[in-house]
């Protein structure tokens, strides 16, 4: 198994979690199932209620704007 980088293969979010990126699970070629955030398989095999969700909420936070506005 290949050493992990950080930065590359993985973050920390604010909450101390670590975070898998799209480029890892890319490396990886498939789904595992456990809902990643950065999943690019859109959640094949998740259960599909879960999947149903985690795509809404992704299609959520993709529209949601950057930034905020400037008064």
């Amino acid at each position: 198994m290949k050493k992990l980088a950080e930065g590359t293969d993985y973050y920390y979010d604010p909450c101390g979690n670590i975070v898998l990126t799209e480029h890892y699970h890319l490396e990886k070629g498939y789904c595992c199932g456990h809902g990643c955030r950065h999943c690019p398989f859109d959640y094949e095999n998740v259960s599909p209620t879960r999947r149903t969700l985690l795509l809404q909420e992704r299609q959520h936070a993709q529209n949601e704007p950057t930034t905020s506005p400037k008064k």
